[in-house]
């Protein structure tokens, strides 16, 4: 038996093929994409259309390469960029392009929010979680006040995963999952909150869409879909997830106590629990998961969006930059990157900036600063992670998925700043596998989840590596948290 896992992101869609009997992928193609051009800063949006034409794209790639073994494929998922607000009409036609997690153009929308529910501490006490301007619950808001004409028009919200879903089966409905990060849903009841959406607009809920279990498949791939890539009308497709909630499956973390660490344009760092963790500061996010638990997560926005603008700065390939990054002792030699390029969600800066501290003539190199990059990125998954502990969160071990995995400096600096051993899965895909492997549970009923990951997800043999307590990286993430709080609190 075949599945295909779709991941749809923010640079580019993969999509993979997973043979269900050996658990390996054995077949993957991508298609990259832009955003919106000419927007003001904050604002980051993509046409929905293009991810439909990169996933057609893909799919037709990837069949071809499996020739008549295509008659195999049983199963879709689909994994999407988190939070996104895709718009859509009474015809489930897109009004406009869709605002993205990482827009932070929503930050006044966030505050006349939660001063409606009576503050952040009763906004997280009503939902589990704080409205921030990358969640989608901001975004509909923004487009009330803004663009009245297109909200007039607004009958469905969706998130892009789910944008897919619709066109791939004719069906709109979310899943607990990627529905928890839209900060509408109470993540305890696992229903809408009246309350929150009330504060945007009374009749919000009416937008909204069914919002059922994970485990659940959204249904069966169109009969002209079907026909077009000649594959059975019987393809079922499964309930998909957000980004991060497949990448949980795509690495096994789908039962309580394990922990995945994820280095893409964004950077998170997840758990799963058997009840919520909802955090009174509202740093955590207190998340569901695709597999009908709760993941509570932290985000981080500038992870390879710093790193790569270092790397293309220099003009460096990927070899490259972690040569040069291993030429320069733990701590840059006093150089330190603030990496908020795009603001910031953990810590809540919506409007931060990148800084780099403490230059002199001997650290002003181009290794040097990659170095600092690199562990100011880290350094700010690290802030989570700690908060995370305070919450009673503490892992045996950190699973490594995305790009940034693949780096071997990088796994050592991870695990010498976080202080927990690391290991890499023996597959790199992370969410795309996840998606994979949760089509293929909805297409084998009497197989469970959590016994497809460990086959299908298993952790590569001698990719551990332990910390090391040659520097002293505690100090440096307090330093860090003072220049922060100096430079942007003042």
């Amino acid at each position: 038996m075949i599945t295909l896992g779709i991941d749809c992101g923010t640079q580019s869609l993969k999509t993979v093929v997973l043979d269900g009997d050996s658990g390996k992928v054995i077949a993957s193609a991508s298609t990259a994409y832009g955003l919106v051009e000419g927007l003001p800063v904050g604002h980051l949006e993509q046409d929905p259309a293009i991810w439909w034409d990169a996933l057609e794209e893909t799919v037709q790639k990837v069949l071809t390469d499996l020739g008549p073994r295509k008659a195999e494929v049983a199963g879709i998922g689909v994994s999407g960029q988190q939070h996104g607000f895709v718009p859509l009409d009474a015809s489930h036609q897109v009004i406009r392009p869709a605002k993205l997690w990482c827009d932070t153009s929503t930050t006044a929308q966030c505050d006349e929010i939660r001063a409606k529910l009576g503050g952040r501490n009763k906004t997280i006490a009503l939902a589990g979680n704080d409205i921030l301007p990358g969640f989608t619950a901001p975004k509909i808001l923004w487009l009330k006040q803004n663009e009245p004409a297109n909200f007039a028009r607004l009958a469905h919200v969706a998130l892009p995963h789910d944008f897919l879903n619709l066109r791939l089966t004719g069906t709109l409905r979310m899943e607990f999952g990627d529905a928890s990060g839209t900060a509408l849903l109470d993540v305890r009841t696992r229903q809408w909150s009246k309350e929150v959406c009330a504060a945007i607009d009374e009749n919000l809920v009416s937008k909204l869409p069914p919002v059922g279990s994970s485990t659940e498949p959204v249904g069966k791939l169109l009969p002209a879909l079907a026909t077009a890539w000649g594959l059975s009308p019987d393809v079922i497709i499964s309930a998909g997830g957000g980004d991060n909630m497949m990448a949980a499956i795509g690495t096994g973390n789908i039962r309580p106590g394990t922990v995945t660490a994820s280095l893409g344009t964004s950077g998170t760092i997840f758990a799963c629990a058997p009840q919520p963790v909802i955090d009174p500061q509202g740093e955590i996010a207190a998340f569901c998961d695709s597999a009908d638990h709760w993941m509570p997560l932290l985000c981080t926005m500038n992870v390879t969006v710093a790193t790569e603008a270092f790397r293309n700065l220099f003009g460096w390939n990927h070899d490259r930059m972690d040569k040069e990054i291993s030429s320069v002792p733990a701590g840059a030699e006093g150089l330190i990157f603030l990496p908020y390029l795009q603001g910031e969600r953990t810590p809540n800066l919506p409007e931060g900036c990148g800084i780099l501290h403490g230059m002199n003539p001997s650290n002003l190199t181009p290794a040097h600063m990659a170095r600092a990059a690199m562990e100011g990125v880290t350094l700010g998954m690290a802030y989570g992670l700690r908060r995370m502990e305070s919450l009673g969160l503490k892992p045996s071990e950190i699973r490594l998925t995305g790009g940034g995995s693949k780096s071997p400096a990088w796994r050592q600096m991870l695990a010498d700043i976080f202080g927990y051993p690391v290991v890499t899965m023996q597959s790199a895909e992370g969410a795309a596998l996840g998606a994979a492997i949760q089509a293929l549970a909805a297409a084998t009923p009497n197989e469970s989840l959590e016994k497809l990951s460990d086959r299908c997800a298993p952790i590569a043999q001698g990719s551990r590596l332990e910390p090391r307590k040659t520097f002293d990286y505690a100090g440096l993430l307090e330093t860090q948290n003072h220049l922060r709080q100096k430079i942007f609190t003042s």
